[in-house]
């Protein structure tokens, strides 16, 4: 057996991206605090009940799982971080108003998120806690621009969504939980013949809603085209009008994606990818996910983003902007 064989999609650091990265996270972490946000260090493991608390199946699935030689209580290695600061701030900081934390830290997946991904990600980050209002999303969205351009990537663009398009047709509609899940299922994959046919029970507004939603994918025409044909609910309005706003303030192209519904059982507003020259997938990914804090006994108002790290010092190729 060849002991320095390392498992699949799993790989060592060597010193010239090392380098890279280490000076990447200091110039991101110092451009956090310089905004006010606190750093935390949640830990590699907890037991998957709080660890998995309010994510939904996806993240369940991505999440290495073993037995505590101590407790016998089932642990998991953390894919995702975002909840660990969740839990931080509901639960240990327990604070009144408004709270800013950041975080790096490694993550493991089961199984690489695309063909040929590491399994062993760097995720870096920032949360904002408290701040209901679209001026936390404004922020995020402000901040995550100000990554991408210290980072000195080329081309960066961000395409934003909104779960509450979705989510408010539903529920005007009356729609039951396993429908809803079909539904779901439909649009990610833009099945028009499917959304028809699992929609032909419900009124003519929702299946036209349903029918058009694949369709709004584009630039600033999209939210017109959406706030003419959409139902007038007053949740989806309110949504168009975010992301309005979000748009007229972002300093980079922006698209739009209305049948984006990843994390649709995590998020519960505003959506966004940041994409860049030299990385096939999202180099960020960030939203509202007011939520999540509700199992550790405080649901408060939360937007955010992560990083993934050696994605963006691959694509920047380590020339990131001091300030």
């Amino acid at each position: 057996m060849r002991t320095w064989v390392l498992p699949e999609y799993i790989e060592d650091v060597l010193p010239l991206e090392a380098a890279r990265l280490e000076r990447l996270r200091r110039d991101l972490l110092d451009l956090f605090f310089a905004q006010g946000y606190e750093l935390v260090m949640p830990p590699l493991l907890e037991y998957v009940e709080s660890l998995l608390t309010g994510t939904g199946h996806d993240l369940d699935l991505r999440t290495f799982k073993l037995v505590d030689q101590l407790s016998g209580r089932m642990m998991g290695v953390r894919a995702d971080i975002t909840p660990q600061v969740a839990r931080v701030d509901a639960h240990l900081l327990n604070r009144k108003g408004v709270t800013r934390l950041c975080y790096c830290g490694s993550v493991l997946h089961a199984l690489p998120a695309s063909p040929g991904a590491t399994r062993e990600l760097i995720q870096i980050g920032a949360e904002i806690y408290g701040e209901p209002d679209v001026a936390g999303d404004l922020e995020i969205q402000a901040l995550l621009t100000r990554a991408l351009a210290a980072a000195g990537v080329r081309g960066a663009r961000m395409d934003i969504g909104h779960v509450a398009v979705f989510r408010s047709i539903m529920r005007a509609a009356g729609v039951g939980a396993e429908l809803e899940r079909e539904l779901f299922e439909a649009l990610q994959k833009k099945d028009v013949p499917a959304l028809r046919r699992l929609a032909r029970t419900l009124d003519a507004s929702a299946r036209s809603a349903l029918a058009l939603l694949p369709e709004l994918y584009g630039g600033p025409e999209v939210l017109a085209l959406a706030a003419k044909k959409l139902p007038k609910i007053p949740e989806l309005t309110r949504a168009l009008t975010t992301l309005r706003a979000l748009a007229k303030a972002c300093p980079i192209p922006v698209s739009f994606d209305l049948a984006e519904l990843r994390g649709y059982h995590y998020h519960s507003g505003a959506v966004f990818d940041a994409y860049c020259e030299g990385v096939s997938g999202a180099v960020g990914r960030g939203g509202r996910y007011d939520e999540v804090g509700r199992a550790f006994g405080r649901a408060r108002p939360a937007t955010g983003f992560s990083i993934d790290l050696r994605s963006l010092a691959a694509a920047a190729g380590g020339k990131a902007k001091r300030r």
